[in-house]
């Protein structure tokens, strides 16, 4: 059985260097290694396959357009799932009009039993879930608006607020607990909610 590759930090430089050089094989090199980990991530997300071409094709034209603005191979890994969760995100809100669309993701996203519940509508669901958010303490609901708003890492955060990243991950944690408690009692039962907001 063949072993899957890995991309060492080394090998991520590398590829980085030649991104900022110009080099358009960098990422091909990119999209052999990171295609099919970001295709099952983005399934995991969206439970359909619909639009997941798209959106990494979109992926990747971002990180060649941004080459220059990726100044740490490190977090390069991190980097470019955000990008792909941020796509997923997009298009799964451009296209909440969409009636099929809406199906589909319905009937994958939640249980059996309750699928043949009334789906609320998605400002209805934001608008909830903003009231939830504002009701947090003030520390837990910045680090929450700043970690899945403004999509900052736990480090960014902690370095902004000037707190732990331990702290931040159990705010973090807190959050959702809450979020998600709050959800159910006022029968938010769509996951869909949970990949758009959590």
């Amino acid at each position: 059985m063949e072993k899957k590759k890995v991309l060492t930090f080394s090998d991520t430089e590398q590829i980085i260097r030649r991104l900022k050089n110009e080099d358009k094989s960098a990422v091909d090199d990119l999209f052999a290694y990171y295609y099919p980990r970001l295709y099952h991530f983005s399934k995991s997300i969206l439970k359909i396959e619909n639009g997941i071409d798209d959106i990494l094709q979109e992926v990747f034209v971002k990180i060649w357009l941004n080459r220059q603005k990726i100044v740490n191979h490190e977090t390069f890994n991190a980097y470019i799932y955000t990008i792909t969760k941020n796509e997923v995100l997009n298009l799964i809100r451009s296209n909440l009009r969409d009636h099929t669309f809406k199906d589909q993701l319905f009937q994958h996203a939640v249980a059996e039993e309750y699928q043949n519940s009334l789906p609320l509508e998605y400002e209805e669901i934001k608008a909830g879930i903003d009231k939830i958010v504002a009701n947090l303490p003030e520390k837990r609901q910045r680090v929450f608006v700043l970690s899945r708003n403004e999509g900052l890492s736990n480090k960014e955060i902690a370095q902004q607020l000037n707190i732990s990243e331990k702290t931040v991950e159990d705010h973090i944690t807190h959050a959702i607990r809450q979020i998600k408690s709050s959800m159910k009692e006022v029968g938010i039962i769509s996951l869909l909610y949970c990949y758009l907001f959590l």
